[in-house]
């Protein structure tokens, strides 16, 4: 487990974060300025993110243009070298919104970024700071046009992001005093799970000493509860992402909210400066304090992802506007009685870092109604645990285990959403 002293080493334990689709500094771009040192492409179906990486901040233009549609952003200071030029190999077969990209100097002192687009978008800008490795970013999100497609009403997903870029992600939320009532779940309708695998796109979250990203292996933990949870006749199963997508961690709640969840189960597999860290742990919301500086740390890097992945700002008003004191309380009870019985299964098949459900103030598991927890299944850092997260065996152990603590909370009278 983490504590403060160690900010810089998990920072350390975060580089080398890249997409599939990767193009790094060619020795000919050096002499440009700003340098970039990477393209990055992240298609996914709910919106395809582009990310340009300079040693200094970008200032650029952008603009849309049709007969074809095209978004066209000029990056001003910048030279145009392999790498930009080799940009069209960036782009894959299946992305659903960008059909083609080049490159070329428009100008002496502007390079220009041409997307031809396969359907009407809505881009979003966002300028990042330097942050766990990463250097000063330019992210286009490319996001479909409202009402350009029925996916925007058939998707939660898409629904709430859009929802979320508009600084309205309550909008179409449920109140939290209409959620299903107690004792109900199960009985007359299917308990409601939603998985959340952490991180995600562009944040990798903690990586391996042998290369494990985080977000890969917690991605396909959650695949297999999810099979596992699809067999369950009284369940029903949804999933915070699919694929390899950056998420804001206030979408993740409101997705679970929207869908009416029962219970909200966050998975993760954290890093520590020191490899011979070990063992799993289970975390539940505290609005009073974090329970360890371990739990309080863990939770301030947890929240962290945020800035990684690069957020707007717009949509913060949605937690200040849905946590209620007193339903949170009976929430946060729930959530402990609930994380309890999942370590206790985890601790079947794998060492436990701590024997008791820790505390601190994860933003991703402040649903005012759902009784949530975040699970660490290893550290990632250790080489054996490493190894262990990469096995289709542990995966599925560990998915056994959470079903089998789902089931157990449920077998001794734990209550689902709804007060």
């Amino acid at each position: 487990m983490s504590d403060p002293q160690h900010n810089s080493g998990r920072r350390r334990l975060l580089r080398g974060a890249a997409a599939v689709w990767l193009l790094s500094l060619s020795p000919a771009g050096l002499a440009a300025a700003p340098l970039i040192v990477a393209v990055r492409i992240w298609p996914a179906a709910s919106y395809t993110r582009i990310t340009v990486e300079a040693r200094s901040p970008l200032h650029y233009r952008q603009f849309m243009l049709t007969g074809p549609d095209r978004l066209v952003v000029d990056i001003q200071g910048a030279q145009l070298d392999g790498m930009l030029k080799g940009i069209g190999r960036l782009v894959s077969e299946q992305d659903p919104y960008i059909s083609r990209m080049r490159a070329g100097q428009f100008d002496r002192d502007t390079a220009r970024l041409v997307i031809e687009l396969r359907q009407p978008i809505e881009p979003l800008f966002l300028d990042l700071p330097p942050i766990a490795g990463f250097k000063h970013r330019l992210v286009m999100d490319l996001y479909p046009r409202a009402g350009s497609r029925s996916a925007v009403q058939d998707d939660p997903l898409l629904a709430l992001l859009e929802d979320y870029n508009q600084g309205d992600l309550a909008r179409s939320l449920p109140p939290a005093s209409q959620a299903p009532r107690a004792g109900k779940a199960g009985r007359d309708r299917p308990i409601v799970i939603m998985l959340d695998p952490g991180h995600g796109g562009e944040d990798p979250g903690a990586i391996g000493k042998h290369h494990t990203r985080e977000k890969d292996v917690v991605l396909k933990i959650a695949r297999h509860l999810r099979t596992l949870i699809r067999r369950e006749p009284n369940m029903k199963v949804f999933m915070t992402r699919n694929e390899d997508v950056f998420i804001p961690l206030k979408v993740r709640v409101a997705k679970a909210r929207k869908q009416r969840a029962d219970l909200f189960i966050s998975i993760h597999a954290d890093a520590f400066t020191n490899r011979a860290a070990r063992g799993a742990s289970v975390f539940s919301l505290s609005t009073k304090g974090a329970t360890s500086a371990a739990a309080r740390f863990l939770a301030e890097t947890q929240n962290a992802a945020d800035d990684i992945g690069g957020v707007s700002k717009s949509g913060d008003r949605y937690l200040d506007h849905t946590i209620f004191d007193l339903m949170q309380t009976a929430t946060i009870n729930d959530s402990l009685k609930f994380g309890q019985q999942v370590l206790h299964r985890l601790g079947k098949i794998a060492h436990l870092h701590k024997k008791s459900v820790d505390q601190a103030g994860f933003a991703v598991l402040k649903a005012p109604d759902i009784p949530s927890i975040l699970v660490e299944t290893a550290f990632i850092s250790n080489v054996e645990e490493e190894r262990r997260l990469r096995t289709v065996r542990f995966q599925q152990q560990v998915a056994e285990s959470i079903l089998a603590g789902i089931k157990a909370y449920f077998a001794s009278g734990g209550v689902v959403a709804g007060r």
